[in-house]
């Protein structure tokens, strides 16, 4: 203790600073350190779980991502095929009608055709009854002069009945 006194220190007074000195230690860690320690405890945590979260968020980005991309590839998908679909529906569909064309371009041809030699028989018939009136009167006009009314009429008669069982010839197409 003579030491202690040398120094100019009583040991009283010192005990006493030490003990104050550990109540202050006390208090301040139990109303000071304990509260900050939880306070920078619950802090950490809060910031871990923030990471955590930040991680996942992360991930499911990353999944929404490639499920965005798969949608994606499967909606072209997709469009690609109805494309395909209505590129082939619209290639049958033209070949219907262009075949449907064809079909009723042929039938009018042909009814024109029919239709056509009906006209020409018709014209040729007319022409064949104009030709032999027209060769009554020229055979009436060379045959009066040289036969008698009688003679006249059954000569006109046979001639028109030869030249009416004569079949006009057609003219190819």
């Amino acid at each position: 203790m003579e030491m202690i006194e040398k120094f100019g220190l009583e040991a009283h007074l010192f005990l006493f600073q030490v003990i104050n000195f550990l109540i202050i230690i006390g208090l301040l860690t139990k109303f000071l350190y304990k509260p900050i320690k939880s306070m920078l405890d619950e802090r950490k945590k809060k910031i871990d779980q923030s990471l955590l979260d930040a991680d996942n968020a992360k991930i499911a980005l990353e999944n929404a991502g490639e499920e965005r991309k798969k949608i994606l590839n499967e909606a072209k998908k997709d469009a690609d095929s109805l494309t395909a679909s209505v590129k082939t529906q619209m290639q049958e569909t033209k070949e219907k009608f262009t075949e449907s064309a064809k079909l009723s371009s042929q039938a009018i041809i042909e009814e024109a055709k029919q239709k056509a030699a009906v006209e020409f028989e018709s014209l040729n018939k007319q022409i064949g009854k104009m030709s032999i009136d027209i060769s009554g009167k020229i055979i009436s006009k060379v045959f009066s002069d040289l036969f008698s009314e009688e003679d006249k009429q059954k000569l006109l008669s046979l001639a028109l009945s030869k030249v009416e069982k004569v079949e006009y010839e057609k003219i190819p197409n």
